[in-house]
C-alpha cells in the first residue's frame, strides 16, 4: 500500500497526503536528522507533525465506513489439506523468526494484532484487522513478498476465515481435528509455543492472546473428555508405519534404520520404532547431548550416535533413512543418493521418509532407480485407516469446541462496554470538577478549612458515584449469560446516545493515531 513519489496512499480510503518517501507501512515519515555537510530534507519536523494532524482530521470526516464494521478476527493460511509441501515449505516461518514476522504484520496499515502458527503441516496467520478486505489483502501481499510466490498463485491454495469461523478453526486445530492425523498431540504443544513466544516478545495483542489461550483450553478438554487421542497416531508414528508398509514384510524387522535429527519429531520416531520391535537405530545429529538424553530415556532400543559429518557414510549403511531437521536446504540431492551403494536384494530399494518442512530430501532423489522418497503429504495413506471411528470421535469433540467458542465470543462482546464505562465516568468527573470549582469560588477559599474542603469534595464524589452506580452496573457483564449480554449492549448504545459519548469514533481515532505515530518513529 506504500506509495511512490508523486502518488498518494490511503488508510481505508482516507488519503494521508502525497509522499516524498515512505516507510514499509506506507505512512509519511519525517526527515532524519541532518548531518554536517548534508543537504537538509525539505520536510521539517513541524510539517511531519502537521501531516499527522491532517491525517487524523481527514479520518474524522470519512471514518463512518469503519465504524459500521467491528474489527475482525481473521485467519489466512494454507495446510496439508489445501497446498502441496512444495508451497508450504516456501511459506514456512522458523520459530525463531515468529517475533519478527509478528512485528512486520502488525506494521501493516490495517492490522492491529497478529500471530503466526507455522508447522510441517500448516502455515497460518491470525490477525485482528481494522478492515476485513484491506487487512486480508495486506496479509496476502506480505505472504507473497516473503515467500516469493505470486499472490495470484497463492490465492488458489489459501483459506480465509472470519470472526467465529476463524476462532472455531483455531480451536479445531488445537484439538487435533484439522490435523492430517486426527487427535495427534504435537499440535497442542505448537499452539502453546505461539503463546510463549508471543508473550516473551510482547507481540500478542489482547484478542489474539485470549483466543490462543482459550484454544489451548479447548484442546485440553477435547483430549481429556473424549477418546480422540486413544489409538491416535502422530506424524512421527505415521512415518514409521509408512516405512513398514513399504518394506517387504519378511525383512521389515531386519531393516537397518537411520534417523537424521534428534529433535522432538526425531525422538518420537525412535519411540515408535522401539514400539514396533526395532532393536537398533543409528542417529545422526549435530551434537551428542540430545542423543545421550534420548538413550537414557529409552532403554529398550540400541541408539548409535554418528556426527553430522558422517551422515553420508551412515546413509550408505541404511535401508530406511528418516529425516527430521530444521535445515532450510536439502540434505540429500540426486547426486548424493546416486553415489550411495545399493541395498540388499531382499530390501530392494532404499527408503527416504522425510517429515521435515522445508524438506530435507530433494524431490530429484525420486529419479534415482534404487531409491524411493516419501514426505509428509504421503502419510495420508497411513491415516485413512479407521476413518469412521475417528469421525465419530470428532463429532463428540465439536460439542466441546462449541462450548469454548461461545465463552470466547461472549468475552469479546463484553469488551465493547469498556470504552463506554470509561467515557461515562470521565464525563461525570468533568462535570463534578467544574461544579465543585464554582461552588468553592462562591463560598470563598478563605472561609474553608481543609476539613471542610475535603468534606465537600467527598460529598460531590459520593453523589456522582451513587448516580453512576446503576448505569455502570448495567454495563458490566462477564459474557457468560447471552441474555444479559444482549441487554448490556442495548444499555451501552442507549447511554452512548443519551450522553453523546461517541465511543466508537474515539476508539477509531486512537487506533489510526497509534498507527501514524508508530510509522513515524
Amino acid at each position: 500500500m506504500a506509495a511512490v513519489n508523486g502518488f498518494s496512499t490511503a488508510f481505508g480510503g482516507v488519503k494521508l497526503g502525497t509522499l516524498s518517501r515512505t516507510n514499509p507501512v506506507g505512512f509519511k515519515v519525517g526527515p532524519r536528522l541532518v548531518k554536517r555537510g548534508e543537504v537538509r530534507c525539505d520536510v521539517d519536523l513541524e510539517e511531519k507533525k502537521s501531516a499527522s494532524v491532517a491525517a487524523l482530521e481527514q479520518f474524522k470526516i470519512s471514518a463512518d465506513r469503519y465504524m459500521k464494521e467491528r474489527s475482525s478476527i481473521a485467519v489466512i493460511g494454507l495446510s496439508v489439506h489445501t497446498a502441496p509441501v512444495e508451497m508450504r515449505e516456501k511459506l514456512a516461518v522458523p520459530e525463531a523468526q515468529w517475533p519478527h514476522a509478528i512485528s512486520e504484520l502488525c506494521g501493516l496499515n490495517h492490522i492491529e494484532e497478529a500471530a503466526v502458527l507455522s508447522t510441517c503441516n500448516r502455515m497460518e496467520i491470525y490477525v485482528v484487522a481494522l478492515s476485513w478486505n484491506r487487512g486480508i489483502r495486506e496479509v496476502i501481499e506480505w505472504m507473497a513478498k516473503t515467500s516469493g510466490i505470486p499472490a495470484e498463485e497463492l490465492r488458489q491454495h489459501l483459506f480465509m476465515l472470519r470472526d467465529s469461523d476463524a476462532t472455531r478453526h483455531l480451536f479445531e486445530v488445537s484439538a487435533g481435528l484439522d490435523s492430517l492425523v486426527l487427535g495427534e498431540g504435537q499440535i497442542l504443544s505448537q499452539v502453546k509455543q505461539v503463546v510463549r513466544i508471543g508473550q516473551a516478545s510482547g507481540g500478542l495483542g489482547k484478542n489474539i492472546d485470549r483466543m490462543f489461550k482459550d484454544a489451548i483450553t479447548a484442546g485440553k478438554r477435547v483430549r481429556t473428555e473424549t477418546n480422540i487421542s486413544s489409538g491416535a497416531v502422530s506424524v512421527s508414528s505415521a512415518a514409521v508405519e509408512l516405512a513398514l508398509m513399504k518394506l517387504p514384510k519378511a525383512h521389515a524387522d531386519s531393516a537397518r534404520m537411520l534417523l537424521i535429527g534428534a529433535g522432538k519429531m526425531g525422538k518420537l520416531v525412535i519411540k515408535h520404532l522401539a514400539s514396533k520391535g526395532c532393536k537398533q537405530v543409528v542417529v545422526v545429529n549435530r551434537s551428542v547431548e540430545k542423543v545421550n538424553a534420548i538413550r537414557e530415556e529409552m532403554k529398550d532400543i540400541e541408539i548409535i550416535y554418528r556426527p553430522l559429518d558422517e551422515m553420508m557414510s551412515a546413509a550408505a549403511e541404511a535401508d530406511v533413512v528418516y529425516t527430521s531437521t530444521a535445515s532450510e536446504t536439502p540434505l540429500f540431492l540426486k547426486e548424493h543418493v546416486e553415489a550411495l551403494p545399493g541395498v540388499s536384494e531382499e530390501i530392494g530399494v532404499r527408503l527416504f521418509i522425510d517429515i521435515s518442512v522445508p524438506r530435507n530430501v530433494g524431490s530429484c532423489v525420486s529419479d534415482v532407480q534404487n531409491a524411493r522418497v516419501y514426505n509428509v503429504d504421503d502419510l495420508k495413506e497411513v491415516v485413512e485407516a479407521n476413518k469412521e471411528d475417528r469421525l465419530r470421535k470428532a463429532m463428540e469433540a465439536q460439542e466441546l469446541i462449541t462450548e469454548e467458542l461461545k465463552k470466547f465470543e461472549a468475552w469479546r462482546d463484553s469488551l465493547e462496554t469498556v470504552p463506554t464505562i470509561k467515557k461515562l465516568r470521565s464525563y461525570a468527573d468533568r462535570i463534578r470538577a467544574s461544579e465543585l470549582e464554582k461552588c468553592l469560588q462562591k463560598i470563598g477559599e478563605d472561609t474553608l478549612t481543609k476539613k471542610m474542603r475535603k468534606s465537600i469534595e467527598e460529598l460531590s464524589s459520593g453523589i456522582v458515584n451513587k448516580l453512576l452506580h446503576g448505569p455502570l452496573q448495567h454495563l458490566r457483564c462477564d459474557g457468560s449469560d447471552s441474555r444479559t449480554l444482549d441487554e448490556t449492549l442495548e444499555n451501552m448504545h442507549a447511554l452512548n446516545r443519551m450522553f453523546s459519548l461517541d465511543t466508537e469514533k474515539d476508539i477509531m481515532e486512537r487506533k489510526i493515531k497509534a498507527k501514524v505515530e508508530k510509522a513515524q518513529t
